[in-house]
């Protein structure tokens, strides 16, 4: 799954990686290490600019809030449970199968945190003797340092109780697709931890290589099968994963110090 990611990249690198051709300075986001539901987060996507003479698509740098909310949904309050879409069924459930024809979107992220439960802790769990084992974070990277471009979703939403002209009257949301996580070996793994991807989650972000953005983001594309084919995971080795602090945990620590890699597993987590 996907429920925490960092994002620190300034819109002009954003725009240089991905050849943003529109973005607003007024929507610039800070840095975010510790990004979590419910936030507004960056995304990419292709769409024909608002009240433009043009109706080709233009490259977009959109901040959208994650948590998507269906367009025929009566209050937006499931939204908060609806951050990840699995690639295996996203082109048939009700509340995405409209917005993986039409609406896909990048979401552009340094890395993806997961937690593991260690061995030591499973133990002490199965035997009674420990109710909340203590979960180490795990931080999940491309290891050549590029930029982890999340497969997405994004949709619309309309709040009838306020007037057309009230800035909050529509809603934009997205949701990150994920896959089976990878079994083979991390292209870097961490010497005392998991050697795959598996062995932290058996869910992660879908990954999307730069040779299928173009494909990914085009609005002209809509039949579901052809689109299916996009959602293949991405060639295996390209990963690293590495310990970081528990401090993660609590949504309210953000800062660089986030991403500090530690020499071990924190006591009491080891893997």
């Amino acid at each position: 799954m996907c429920g925490r990611y960092a994002s620190s990249r300034r819109p002009e690198d954003l725009a240089g990686i991905f050849e943003i051709e529109k973005w607003e300075p007024e929507e610039t986001l800070e840095p975010d290490y510790n990004v979590a539901p419910t936030k507004e987060v960056y995304a990419v996507l292709d769409r024909p600019l608002k009240d433009a003479d043009s109706p080709h698509p233009v490259r977009q740098l959109r901040k959208l809030k994650w948590g998507l909310v269906p367009s025929w949904a009566k209050t937006p309050e499931g939204g908060a449970r609806m951050i990840n879409a699995r690639a295996e069924t996203v082109h048939e459930k009700p509340a995405y199968r409209r917005a993986f024809a039409a609406r896909r979107c990048i979401i552009p992220a340094d890395g993806y945190y997961e937690w593991v439960t260690g061995t030591q802790e499973r133990e002490l769990e199965v035997e009674g003797k420990k109710k909340r084992p203590r979960k180490q974070p795990y931080f999940v990277l491309p290891a050549d340092g590029s930029v982890f471009a999340m497969a997405g979703l994004y949709e619309f939403w309309r709040d009838r109780t306020l007037p057309d002209d009230h800035p909050q009257a529509w809603w934009v949301t997205c949701s990150v697709i994920t896959t089976e996580a990878e079994s083979t070996p991390l292209a870097v793994a961490p010497a005392d931890g998991p050697h795959s991807l598996v062995d932290i989650h058996p869910r992660m972000p879908l990954m999307l290589s730069p040779d299928r953005w173009d494909a990914w983001l085009d609005p002209a594309r809509t039949d579901p099968d052809a689109l299916r084919d996009l959602l293949a995971p991405p060639p295996p080795g390209l990963m690293r994963a590495y310990p970081v602090s528990t401090a993660v945990s609590n949504v309210r620590n953000n800062g660089p110090e986030l991403l500090k890699e530690l020499q071990a597993p924190e006591e009491g987590t080891l893997f």
